[in-house]
C-alpha cells in the first residue's frame, strides 16, 4: 500500500492539469519547455557535432577533476580531527585529481577518446554479462525464443563493442543524441498543449 509521499512521487510521471492551478499550469508549462529546449539543443549538438559535445563532457570532467582534488587537498591539508594517515591519502588522492583535472584540460581530445574507449568497455562488459544472465534463466522465461535471442543478441553486441569501444561510442553517443532530439520535442508540445481546455482555479 503507498504513503501519501509515494503518491505524490509517482504523480510527478502522470501529471493532469485538472488539478492544478493556472499559475501551476503554467508553470508547468515553462518547466517542460525549458527542459524539452535543453533536451533538443544538446541533442542536436551531440548528433551533428559530435566532437564538440565529446570536447565539452571533456571539459566538464575537467573541471570536475580540479574542484574534487582542491576539496580532498583542503580536507588533507586543514582538517586536524583526522588521523595522518587518512590526511595523507587525502592528499594523494587530492594531488592525483588536480594532475588527472591538468591532463584533461591539457588534451581534451584524448580525454574525449579515452572516454569513449572506458563506456564503450564499460557498455560492452555490461551486455556481455546480461547476455549470460538471459541465457542462464530460460528455465525462468515464459517465452524461450526470445530469451534466447535477447541473450545471443546481448552477448554479440558485447563481444563486438569491447573489440572496437571507439565505434560503439559513438554510435550509442549518436542514439542518446537522436533520442534528446525526441524527447525535446515531445517536451516541447506537451508545454504547448498541457492544461488546454482545462478550467482551472487561480
Amino acid at each position: 500500500m503507498s504513503t501519501p509521499e509515494q503518491s505524490a512521487y509517482f504523480a510527478a510521471f502522470s501529471l493532469d492539469g485538472k488539478d492544478l492551478t493556472k499559475s501551476a499550469v503554467n508553470g508547468v508549462r515553462i518547466a517542460l519547455g525549458v527542459s524539452g529546449a535543453a533536451a533538443l539543443i544538446i541533442g542536436l549538438i551531440i548528433t551533428f557535432s559530435p566532437q564538440t559535445a565529446a570536447a565539452g563532457i571533456a571539459l566538464l570532467l575537467g573541471i570536475y577533476l580540479l574542484i574534487a582534488g582542491l576539496a580532498y587537498l583542503g580536507i588533507g591539508i586543514f582538517s586536524k580531527g583526522i588521523g595522518g594517515g587518512a590526511r595523507a591519502l587525502d592528499i594523494i588522492l587530492g594531488l592525483l585529481f588536480v594532475v588527472g583535472g591538468v591532463l584533461a584540460f591539457a588534451n581534451l581530445s584524448s580525454t574525449a577518446a579515452f572516454l569513449a574507449v572506458f563506456l564503450g568497455v564499460l557498455v560492452g562488459i555490461a551486455w556481455i554479462i546480461e547476455g549470460i544472465v538471459s541465457l542462464v534463466q530460460i528455465g525462468d522465461s515464459r517465452s524461450k525464443g526470445w530469451t534466447i535471442f535477447f541473450g545471443l543478441l546481448s552477448l554479440v553486441a558485447g563481444i563486438v563493442l569491447l573489440f572496437s569501444p571507439i565505434w560503439g561510442a559513438v554510435i550509442l553517443f549518436l542514439l542518446t543524441g537522436i533520442s534528446l532530439i525526441i524527447l525535446g520535442i515531445i517536451q516541447i508540445v506537451r508545454a504547448f498543449t498541457f492544461g488546454k481546455g482545462l478550467v482551472t482555479s487561480d
